[in-house]
């Protein structure tokens, strides 16, 4: 079945160390088939970025997704304030995933989805807790289908993570990468 070969393949993923990362409970509605992980990107004990991604399929296909699986993802991870006013910032985290995928080489189609800027600041009893920001990006994307009908998860898994590690602001993983803008670490730990 091209489901259980594209679960499998997504075991097989080789991903950084610095990137944790554990089967989660799937969505029972979206698709036929769905399997679904979590990760969190840790620096020590300081929890820097975490994600979902969800494998869905329909041996039937879907014409919304132009094909039988779909991938679909939430990543997040806390921001300096400065960052979070950048206009800009919407713009260039879309760039990241795009551009993680491309920088992979893989194929994918119908990609859509928002990236939503937060900030909190507390008052009263909270009021000695520093504002908080928050970057998040939610979207969806059909991997194309390789031989046997089954598309290379494990490489786009590798480029999700390529995408958290990004948000992150981890330094790129490898040789070429250095053109790749990152967000700036968090500097105090207590925020989140």
């Amino acid at each position: 079945m091209p489901f259980r070969a594209a679960v499998d393949a997504l075991r097989t993923a080789r991903l950084r160390p610095q990137i944790e990362i554990e089967p989660a409970p799937a969505p029972k509605r979206l698709a036929p088939f769905a399997y679904a992980l979590e990760a969190t990107v840790v620096d020590g004990d300081q929890d820097l970025a975490d994600g979902r991604l969800v494998l869905l399929y329909d041996p039937d296909g879907h014409d919304a997704w132009r094909g039988s699986f779909r991938l679909v993802t939430l990543v997040r991870a806390e921001l300096e304030p400065e960052m979070a006013a950048d206009p800009l910032l919407p713009d260039v985290c879309w760039s990241w995933l795009t551009g993680a995928l491309q920088a992979r080489s893989l194929s994918y189609g119908e990609a859509s989805g928002t990236v939503t800027r937060a900030s909190s600041h507390y008052f009263g009893g909270l009021a000695e807790r520093p504002a908080a920001s928050q970057i998040e990006i939610r979207a969806s994307w059909t991997p194309r289908e390789g031989l046997g009908g089954v598309p290379d998860t494990a490489s786009h898994l590798a480029s999700w993570c390529d995408l958290l590690a990004q948000v992150a602001g981890l330094p790129p993983a490898g040789p070429g990468d250095a053109s790749i803008v990152t967000l700036p670490q968090r500097r105090d730990p207590q925020s989140r």
